[in-house]
């Protein structure tokens, strides 16, 4: 399901990824589409999107009321839109796919780094900077741990991975043997 939903939104992304760079508004639209995927994914408001008794005026009367005045006219026209298509649950998805076109266009690049101990912000100011060097872009660094990597970093920017810990080392070592 979720290559059909990348499928399904991928077309609503680019829409209004178009829309936002030729109205020179896409911090809005990046804010607008952020809050609307965190108030559909939100499970009580889940429920209310897949409850049949209420038509489709309805929900899209919830979510208006929800955001209130964060929402532009083509914000609410949006919300519209996939209410009547019934796509609403594709709001994260969408949001997803629009921060990637946002970043590319602006020449960024997101990268997810997991270690095996917290980063400090010095230390992801220098991941960045040598990630910047690397790959030619801006980096905007997301950073998360996970005990079970024992030690170094996992870098994730797009398809690329770059595996330095000592999991992964060990990891190749086994494969290597043939263990």
């Amino acid at each position: 399901m979720a290559g059909e939903a990348t499928t399904i939104a991928r077309p609503y992304a680019e829409a209004v990824f178009n829309r936002a760079v030729e109205a020179g508004d896409l911090d809005t639209w990046s804010d607008m589409l952020s809050l609307l995927a965190a108030v559909a994914s939100d499970p009580a408001m889940s429920g209310l999107i897949a409850n049949p008794k209420l038509d489709k005026a309805q929900v899209a009367d919830i979510m208006f009321d929800v955001c209130g005045d964060q929402l532009s006219n083509e914000g609410r026209t949006l919300v519209r839109l996939l209410v009547e298509n019934g796509r609403l649950n594709l709001l994260a998805a969408i949001a997803g796919m629009f921060e990637e076109l946002k970043n590319q266009h602006q020449g960024a690049l997101d990268v997810h780094v997991t270690s095996a101990y917290a980063l400090d912000a010095a230390q992801e100011q220098q991941l960045a900077a040598a990630l910047k060097k690397k790959l030619g872009r801006d980096i905007n660094i997301t950073s998360d741990q996970d005990p079970e990597l024992i030690g170094g970093v996992k870098v994730r920017a797009g398809d690329l991975v770059i595996d330095g810990t000592v999991q992964g080392q060990l990891s190749q070592l086994a494969n290597v043997l043939g263990i």
